[in-house]
């Protein structure tokens, strides 16, 4: 039986390896999003909207865990790269709606081999990977 710190070990702790490997994972992305000039909160942003077309700032955020302190500058980047549009909804002046652009969606082709350039930097199977996309979704719809 260990002692009483052996919960403070490094080793024991599953936020560690899921920071470290965040970060990994955003750095190996840096030179695929800087041939698109994005960054990478700016990129999923675009995932969700090369699939939605458009929807309100506030889903936007709950589909990203992004509060809107985060989002909003974002947003006003992507607004001013011509990616997006934000405009107020006409039936409910206090939502803010996000909208893809032509050149949003023209982007989206650059951005297709995004996704397979990465695949080859982590090394999981397809079936690893699906099992770490579903614990941590698992975790992340679990905590309050």
């Amino acid at each position: 039986m260990g002692n009483k710190y052996d919960v403070l070990k490094l080793e024991n702790q599953v936020c560690f390896p899921l920071y470290a490997c965040s970060k990994e994972v955003v750095r190996r992305y840096k030179p695929f999003l800087d041939e698109l000039d994005l960054t990478y909160t700016q990129y999923i942003v675009m995932l969700v909207l090369w699939e939605h077309r458009a929807l309100s700032a506030k889903d936007l955020g709950e589909y990203l865990y992004l509060d809107s302190g985060t989002l909003t500058p974002v947003l006003k980047t992507l607004e001013k790269k011509g990616y997006l549009t934000r405009q107020r909804s006409k039936e409910d002046e206090r939502v803010l709606m996000v909208e893809i652009t032509e050149k949003g969606m023209a982007l989206r082709e650059e951005a297709v081999g995004v996704p397979l350039k990465m695949g080859q930097c982590v090394n999981l199977t397809n079936e690893e990977a699906k099992e770490l996309y579903r614990l941590l979704y698992k975790m992340l719809q679990e905590m309050p």
